[in-house]
């Protein structure tokens, strides 16, 4: 039997054929090896002949225009033939009886016109054909499952893909040698509208208990126009979804007193049962336009024939309303899916009848992505439905939880995210065991819910995770996209029972601490997975590791214990500073510091002062030296300066302290002017000497002097008033120990007679006679 058609598709899935260069003289021989013939992109205008043990023959890419029934007869161990992208405009129709092995089969791509059903009748073993991109008016690729009655499993053609030319005809039952399908969907919108015999035919020979019927782009304008979808109930298909938008108005008229009409361009897919009175099990009707006030009226209409079902999904059908007395209709609803819809407050309150509980069956509810905006109307809505264990209210604008709400104790899911609120309260139902709060803007979640198992935060503003006592049987948590900086091990082991784990695609400051932790973490140190994955975790602090992945960072020890390394480092500098504080004192190097100051100090008013006086035009010249001898001594041996040195001495011209020092004027300048003023300096040395600073000071300065070229190298005469060694010096007079080893001195006679030969020696040393010399 054959019908002809104006146009006929099985699923549509257009697509230009590959470009294959143009035919020469072509070899008809591959290598192959082993079993397998890879013979791809050969040149090949015709089937090679190859091995009769040969498992796969790859021909795919090739110009083969034909396959006759001697090219492929001898090869009865081949599983898989593929002749992609070739030239094929003809197969004998016993091209492949003598395949009984074989189970995959690809003839996509080629210049096929016409499917033919002797191709596939010995094919017992196939479990995948691939048939898209030809020519004919099917294209498509299908997957299909078959169970014997021996309990064997079948892989059938999975897949029929498929494409529309017009002007085809269909010879009825060519496909119907095929096994049973799993998954068949036809695009069949002219023959349903202008030649129902063929749209027949063609749901005759698909249609099977098992199968998976789906039905795209039909235009159902007419009561005739439904006939063919007799053949799909008297094959009693339980699952025919209708898919694309459905032309004008579908009226299905099949022993119901009214007819059905259900809403202009409506899709409806998804599973639906037909059987002889077409009554439904499952109804999904999505993206739909609706005209004028159409919509109680199709919900009214469907209520003759739905008063069954399990099982009615309407997406983003520009519904807002259905009334109560069809609800009241829905006896047996479990599953009602009004997502994407115009639902408001107030009709959902004439939806729900005003929360009577009329569906009394249903077990899911999704309202998503509705214009709803009180959580507890909805709450009031759903309390009285028993058997309610999901809830979808996601998507709506309710921004506001209250502190109570009364909910049925079977809830067990409940989806509120994208709902913009920004606070969780103890509304949230206690019994609850999956939780969604996603894209929200939650700052803390602090509600105790002891029986939820999965609590997904993600896209919110969560600075730290919810403590883990609230939730005791939690085993999954998702929290990415938050604002989180770090988490703790303490953190997550405060979750008694969590083992999946979602945290990426935060902001984490990669410190010391989180990164060893999070590295352990990933390595499956801690009992709990990372189910998104390391490659979402990475660093957005400190700047320099800004963007790298976590799982790659590694923190030095200076990084991490740089307060460390910085307090041994400054008690290190502490105790070296300490040691060498202690060393200098030792040495009198502060001392010697000072006195470099107080000379430095002492040099530079001194050339203050010769400026000044030539700048006050005071050019005459004055002596450098108006002193013969500057005397160093001790206040305590004043008396011996007084009783003896100045009577012998007086007339030389000695500079004393007490005597010549100017009033009012540093003494450290006086003793400098005092130094450079006098020829020599004579030192009365004795153990009150070397406990002097200010003595020190003047025997170093004289040294000083010396090192600037004023004086001569006997420049210091010593007088030694009592016998003084080399180790009764002080270490800090180094200069004096050196000058009692090195320089020849006077020692103070005790003895009177003795005094004479002094006073004479000290004369000669103290005449200025002995400069010249």
């Amino acid at each position: 039997m054959s019908s002809s058609c104006l146009s006929c598709v099985l699923l549509v899935m257009a697509s230009s054929l590959a470009q294959i260069p143009p035919r020469d003289s072509l070899p008809r021989s591959c290598r192959c090896l082993a079993l397998d013939c890879p013979c791809s992109h050969s040149g090949l205008s015709s089937v090679p002949s190859v091995p009769a043990q040969t498992r796969t023959l790859d021909l795919d890419y090739n110009q083969i225009t034909e396959i006759q029934r001697q090219d492929l007869g001898s090869l009865w161990e081949l599983r898989v033939l593929t002749i992609h992208a070739n030239r094929l405009t003809r197969i004998d129709p016993r091209a492949f009886s003598g395949l009984w092995n074989l189970k995959e089969l690809d003839l996509s791509q080629n210049l096929l016109s016409a499917l033919d059903h002797h191709w596939f009748n010995r094919l017992g073993a196939l479990e995948i054909l691939k048939l898209h991109r030809n020519p004919y008016k099917t294209a498509c690729v299908w997957t299909s499952r078959r169970i014997d009655t021996g309990h064997s499993e079948w892989l059938s053609p999975s897949c029929l893909t498929s494409l529309s030319v017009p002007g085809c005809r269909y010879d009825s039952g060519a496909l119907a040698q095929i096994w049973p399908l799993d998954h068949v969907t036809l695009s069949l919108r002219s023959p349903f509208a202008l030649n129902q015999t063929l749209a027949s035919a063609l749901l005759h020979d698909v249609s099977d208990p098992q199968t998976h019927l789906t039905l795209e782009n039909l235009n159902l304008s007419s009561n005739r126009s439904v006939l063919p979808l007799r053949e799909a109930a008297q094959r009693r298909v339980r699952s025919a979804p209708l898919s694309a938008p459905l032309c004008l108005l579908l009226c299905l008229c099949s022993s119901v007193s009214a007819p059905l009409c259900l809403l202009p361009s409506a899709p409806l897919w998804e599973k639906a049962r037909w059987t002889d009175h077409m009554s439904l099990d499952e109804v999904f009707v999505k993206d739909i336009v609706l005209l004028n006030n159409f919509e109680f009226t199709a919900f009214l209409s469907l209520s003759f024939l739905l008063q069954f079902p399990r099982k009615i999904s309407l997406i983003n059908t520009k519904v807002f309303v259905m009334p109560c007395p069809t609800s009241v209709l829905l006896k047996n609803l479990e599953f009602f899916d009004l997502s994407e819809n115009l639902l408001t407050d107030m009709t959902l309150t004439e939806t729900l009848c005003a929360g009577a509980g009329v569906l009394k069956g249903l077990r899911v509810l999704n309202i998503s992505a509705n214009a709803i905006k009180s959580l507890s109307l909805i709450s009031r809505m759903v309390t009285r439905l028993t058997k309610l264990t999901h809830l979808d209210i996601s998507r709506n604008s309710l921004t506001f939880m209250p502190q109570s709400c009364p909910w049925p104790q079977s809830l067990r899911f409940l989806n509120m995210s994208r709902t913009k609120f920004t606070s969780a309260t103890s509304c949230l139902p206690p019994t609850l065991q999956v939780l969604d709060l996603s894209y929200n803007d939650l700052e803390r979640l602090l509600v105790v819910l002891p029986a939820l198992r999965e609590l997904h935060l993600s896209g919110n503003k969560l600075l730290t995770l919810p403590p883990g006592w609230l939730f005791p049987n939690l085993q999954t948590l998702t929290v990415q996209m938050n604002t989180l900086n770090v988490f703790t091990h303490s953190d997550l082991v405060s979750f008694p029972r969590l083992q999946n784990f979602q945290a990426g695609l935060n902001k984490f400051s990669c410190s010391c601490d989180f990164v060893p932790f999070f590295q352990s973490l990933s390595d499956g140190e801690i009992n709990i997975t990372l189910t998104d994955g390391i490659h979402n975790y990475f660093c957005d602090s400190p700047l320099h590791l800004q963007g790298a992945p976590l799982s790659l960072v590694r923190r030095s020890f200076s990084e991490c214990r740089h307060v460390l390394l910085v307090s041994i480092c400054c008690g290190l500098v502490l105790v070296f500073l300490t040691c060498l504080g202690v060393v200098l004192w030792k040495v009198h190097a502060f001392w010697y510091l000072e006195m470099i100051f107080v000379w430095l100090r002492a040099k530079q008013k001194r050339r203050k002062r010769e400026r000044k006086r030539r700048e006050d035009g005071d050019t005459e010249d004055r002596p450098l030296v108006t002193f013969d001898a500057f005397v160093s001594y001790s206040e305590r041996d004043s008396a011996w300066v007084d009783n003896y040195l100045l009577p012998e001495l007086e007339q030389t011209g000695l500079c004393l302290h007490r005597r010549d020092f100017l009033p009012g004027r540093w003494i450290m300048d006086n003793i400098v002017i005092a130094i450079e003023s006098s020829r020599r300096t004579l030192f009365v040395l004795s153990h009150n000497f070397v406990r002097s600073d200010w003595c020190k000071y003047e025997l170093d300065f004289t040294h000083f002097q010396c090192l600037e070229g004023n004086c001569r190298e006997d420049a210091a005469i010593l007088v030694l008033l009592e016998p003084l060694h080399h180790d009764d010096v002080p270490k800090r007079f180094c200069r004096l120990r050196r000058l009692l080893t090195s320089t020849t001195y006077l020692q103070w006679p005790q003895d009177p007679d003795l005094r004479g030969q002094f006073w004479t020696s000290l004369r000669q040393a103290l005449s200025p006679d002995q400069d010249q010399d």
